[in-house]
């Protein structure tokens, strides 16, 4: 008997997929066919993805909320496809494109209107990716030019920092000490003395 899926994606842990998981509610999944995924799109590498083409079998049903939910990898979304729909001989629904519903228009014209689509949305979804990840640079790019440092900030080194690595050097004093003396964690320390 055929089961009925969903899938979730969201690209990081911070972010929400209430929108997605609402969406397959409607359409009353059991929860315990609803595979979520809080990762990137880059690839098919995502734990409960695997899970679920584990457990898809022929004329099973699996609803995705957007393609690019599915994945962000132009030619391995449609790697993908290929290998859900030809070789696992499942149907998909994409909500948010009626077009993209494997259950209608199986004739030639139908698959042909298909796969144009698919194609389409999928060149989009990875488009989008390559944008994401140029904004992101532009950003990091404008927020350095304005002064602004990114990571931890410098633990300053206290003003008799060179002396206590000199008498440090010297065995004069253990390292302990001079991490104690310094007030800093030992790789602090040594990260903060200045390469010869």
């Amino acid at each position: 008997m055929a089961v009925t899926y969903g899938y979730i994606r969201v690209s990081s842990r911070d972010q929400n997929e209430d929108r997605q998981l609402i969406a397959l509610r409607e359409l009353q999944i059991a929860e315990k066919n609803i595979y979520l995924d809080k990762q990137s799109g880059k690839d098919f590498n995502r734990p409960q993805y695997q899970r679920l083409m584990r457990k898809l079998k022929k004329d099973d049903l699996l609803y995705i909320k957007s393609i690019d939910r599915l994945g962000r990898n132009y030619s391995e979304i449609l790697e993908q496809w290929r290998i859900l729909t030809k070789e696992k001989g499942i149907d998909i629904v994409v909500l948010d494109m009626p077009l993209l519903d494997t259950r209608r228009g199986k004739d030639l014209m139908g698959t042909f209107l298909s796969d144009i689509v698919l194609q389409v949305l999928s060149f989009v979804a990875e488009n989008e990716r390559s944008n994401i990840r140029q904004r992101q640079a532009e950003g990091i790019a404008a927020a350095k030019a304005r002064g602004i440092r990114f990571g931890r900030p410098k633990i300053p080194v206290p003003d008799d920092f060179e002396q206590i690595v000199a008498s440090w050097e010297r065995k004069e004093i253990p390292t302990k000490e001079a991490i104690g003396r310094c007030g800093m964690s030992a790789s602090t320390f040594y990260l903060s003395i200045p390469m010869q």
